[in-house]
Order: C-alpha cells, then sequence, then structure tokens
C-alpha cells in the first residue's frame, strides 16, 4: 500500500489504509504500507509492525525545489517494488500516490504487479481542489493525475457509492470497480448516561462539510423546546471555523467554554478541540444525541464519514441530513434519524424527538452499533478488497 502522505496528521491512511491493512493481514496477507511524511517529517526513517502490517515512512530527500517531489516519488517506487509485491494499493489518485502510480505504469507488463487504486474522495473540480489551499497549477495537476489514475488502474476501489458512479461515467467497467466504504473495527462503545436533567447534544466535526451558521440555529430551535440544551463540539475546522462558531454564539447570545475531556461544562457550547481516538468512547458518552449536519455538495456526496462511523460504532443517537454516504449508514427510525439537508427547523425537531424519549435513544443507539459491525466490518470488507486484488468470486 502506498500513501500520499504519512498517518498524521491527515486521516486516510490512518483510519481508511490502515485498518484495511490489518483485516488483510488477519486473513493471511503479506501487507505492507510505504509514506511519505512530508507533512511530519520527524518521522522520516521509520519504521514498525502493528497487527502483521509493516509500515515504512521512507527517508526524505533534502528539500531542493523543483526535486523534492519527484525525489519522494522515486524513492516510494523503488521502495514499493523493493518488497516485490503481486499488488500494490495506491491511496488516491494524486500527488505521491498519483506520480508511484505513474511510474509502476511504465513498467513492462511482465515486471508489473497489479495496480489497484483507491479514492474516499473527489479530488477535481468540484471537489477538494476547491477547499484545499491549492495553486492554479496543483489544481489543474491534481484533477488531470485523478483522472488518468482512475482510468489507467487495474482496479479500482471506492468508498462512496457517488464515486462508483463517477468513476463509471470516466468510462471504467463496473468490473474494474469495487465498492468499499469506510469499517469498523473492534472498539468499545459509550455508555449511555441515565437520569440527568440537561441534554447534551454532540457535534463530532471538521467544519467544512457545513455552515456554521446552521449549528447555531439548530442549537437555538432545540432550546426553544428543550432550554437545558447545550452543545459539546469534538474537532477542529480546516481553516478555524471553529472561531467563527464562537462569534456567532456570541451574537446569538449563548456562552461558550473551552475545555478538556474530564474537564467541567460550564457553557451553552462546550468546546473541546481534537481529542484523542482512544478518549473518544468517554467523550462520547457525556452525549445523549449526536447532530451530523452535511450539504448537499459534490464532495459531501462522495465522501464517506469516518466521523458518522465512530459515532454509530459508539452507539450515539444520530440526526444526520440525508446526503450521500449517511443514507447507507443510517437505517432511517431504526439506527438514526436522517433529515433533508438544509432543513434546520425539521432538524431540530428530530433532535428534540430523541432528547424527549430516554428509551428510544437507547434502543437506536444500541441499534445502531449492532448494525455498521454487522455491515460495516472491516472483517468483511476486506473481501471485496482482495476481489479488487482478483482473488475471490
Amino acid at each position: 500500500m502506498v500513501g500520499p502522505f504519512g498517518l498524521e496528521p491527515r486521516g486516510t491512511m490512518q483510519v481508511r489504509a490502515l485498518p484495511m491493512a490489518k483485516a488483510l493481514a488477519a486473513r493471511g496477507h503479506r501487507v505492507s504500507m510505504l509514506l511519505p511524511p512530508w507533512q511530519n517529517p520527524e518521522a522520516a526513517g521509520r519504521r514498525w509492525t502493528e497487527d502483521g502490517v509493516t509500515v515504512e515512512n521512507v527517508i526524505l530527500p533534502p528539500s531542493v525545489p523543483g526535486l523534492f517531489h519527484g525525489a519522494t516519488a522515486l524513492r516510494l517506487a523503488r521502495g514499493t517494488m523493493a518488497h516485490q509485491p503481486d499488488v500494490v494499493h495506491l491511496f488516491k489518485p494524486k500527488a505521491y500516490s498519483g506520480l508511484v502510480h505513474w511510474m509502476l505504469a511504465r513498467l513492462p507488463r511482465g515486471r508489473r504487479p497489479r495496480l489497484v487504486v483507491d479514492t474516499d474522495d473527489w479530488e477535481g473540480p468540484g471537489g477538494w481542489n476547491q477547499l484545499g489551499d491549492y495553486t492554479a497549477l496543483q489544481r489543474g495537476f491534481f484533477a488531470r493525475q485523478e483522472r488518468w489514475g482512475l482510468t489507467h488502474a487495474d482496479a479500482v476501489t471506492v468508498a462512496s457509492r457517488t464515486l462508483e458512479s463517477l468513476v463509471w461515467a470516466l468510462g471504467v467497467p463496473p468490473e474494474g470497480v469495487f465498492y468499499v466504504p469506510n469499517g469498523v473495527g473492534e472498539r468499545p462503545r459509550r455508555v449511555a448516561r441515565e437520569g440527568t436533567p440537561d441534554a447534551r447534544l454532540l457535534l463530532y466535526t471538521r467544519f467544512f462539510e457545513f455552515p456554521v451558521s446552521r449549528v447555531i440555529e439548530v442549537l437555538q430551535r432545540v432550546r426553544e423546546r428543550v432550554p437545558a440544551a447545550r452543545l459539546l463540539v469534538v474537532g477542529r475546522g480546516l481553516h478555524g471555523e471553529e472561531e467563527e462558531l464562537f462569534r456567532l454564539a456570541e451574537a446569538a447570545g449563548l456562552r461558550v467554554a473551552k475545555s478538556t475531556p474530564g474537564g467541567e461544562e460550564d457553557g451553552d457550547i462546550v468546546y473541546f478541540g481534537w481529542v484523542e481516538m482512544e478518549t473518544l468512547p468517554s467523550t462520547f458518552a457525556r452525549a445523549d444525541v449526536a447532530l451530523y449536519p452535511f450539504d448537499d455538495t459534490l464532495v459531501n456526496r462522495t465522501k464517506c464519514a469516518v466521523k458518522l462511523v465512530d459515532l454509530l460504532a459508539a452507539g450515539v443517537p444520530v440526526v444526520a441530513e440525508a446526503v450521500g454516504q449517511n443514507k447507507e449508514y443510517i437505517r432511517h427510525g431504526e439506527t438514526g434519524l436522517l433529515v433533508e439537508p438544509g432543513d434546520a427547523a425539521s432538524f431540530a425537531e428530530s433532535i428534540v424527538h430523541l432528547l424527549k424519549q430516554e428509551p428510544l435513544r437507547r434502543r437506536m443507539g444500541e441499534a445502531a452499533a449492532r448494525d455498521v459491525e454487522e455491515r460495516f466490518s472491516w472483517k468483511k470488507l476486506a473481501a471485496g478488497v482482495e476481489r479488487a486484488y482478483g482473488e475471490g468470486p
């Protein structure tokens, strides 16, 4: 497996590739991950084994303008071939993994391993090209990389149904496209709160999926019916969107407090920022209902939200906007509630409905945890990955 960046600070390799790799290793495959840690260069050269998966951060070349990118990709390609792989799974058809794909595709057919490309976001026009802090040159390059990478692979794994359709639209035959959404591994479930006088909502987010103003509007509507409701916020924006949340809250007369897991919650909105993975269950346990706002955009339709999976797997009752993969993960009325995107009134009404019915919240949370484990466990999804590798029925 080859990544476009390291395990940190971005999430694709940590929350998608690594658990996929571990599931494959558990099925008897020899799996290695090669990563270019350009965002955390202190990790360069580190190598370890985790649950049967070898993780290797390549040594980065000197940062010489115009040479660094090519040299990094070349080191990844050489390191990959040194493992004598049968299959190379390239995560994201862009940047370094896209360059490695191009290099390996130049090898003679008899020496070339099977090349599988994974896409978990739409990168080009209407996608991350509009969200990322890229130059015009980078946007054009990434758009071309994406199209070439998806159409020149032996197989493509996609994280969402919308991505599946987009790859088909590029002319890739359906038999070469494999739906592999983000999954869950073994993790503890939260312990639901009982008999508490207040009502706690949870927003677990990176903020870019929706306008911050909608969160304030929904919270205000909920508090009209449930005055004791307060909002716990876990996450951080791509561009400091949490500061806009604080500003809008203050303008609406809502008190904002910043805290840490295990700290006090003295505020109408309590902001925790980033929370370590191991403390998420205890943080989730503070909440009665989670809200998952999601605009109807191309980026959101194509993505496969790991944070939503985290909430459902932990047994948190969720109200989400019915966009993209949210409709795949949530069985409306059984494992969560779905509302039309942009309908703040229905969003608030659904939250109030759950807040006032503790037995329903408990049943829905337990059903959500069982459902995602049954349908989206990495143990089960690994079979689809094997088919992309040319194995299995």
